[in-house]
């Protein structure tokens, strides 16, 4: 099963997270391989970036986004009307 997902890149300076949300297989650890990048999110900056085209196309294959990622994808979508 596929998961749209939160992954945190490499390592960085405490508190400074920046996350890739990206396609991956539900089983698969974290910050392991995935099958496609859709966007990144940098919460100290508030930056947020989908890919629409991407997200919808994982969605209509069947892929199940967390929690975290359907509310961010929905405050993007608000944004960027």
């Amino acid at each position: 099963m596929v998961r749209i997902r939160l992954r945190k890149p490499g390592k960085v300076a405490k508190g400074r997270y920046h996350f890739k949300m990206v396609a991956m297989e539900k089983r698969n650890a974290r910050d392991s391989e995935y099958l496609e990048q859709i966007g990144h999110y940098d919460p100290s900056r508030k930056l947020l970036k989908i890919d629409i085209e991407k997200y919808d196309k994982w969605i209509k294959k069947g892929a199940i986004p967390t929690e975290t990622v359907a509310s961010l994808y929905k405050r993007y979508k608000k944004e960027n009307k």
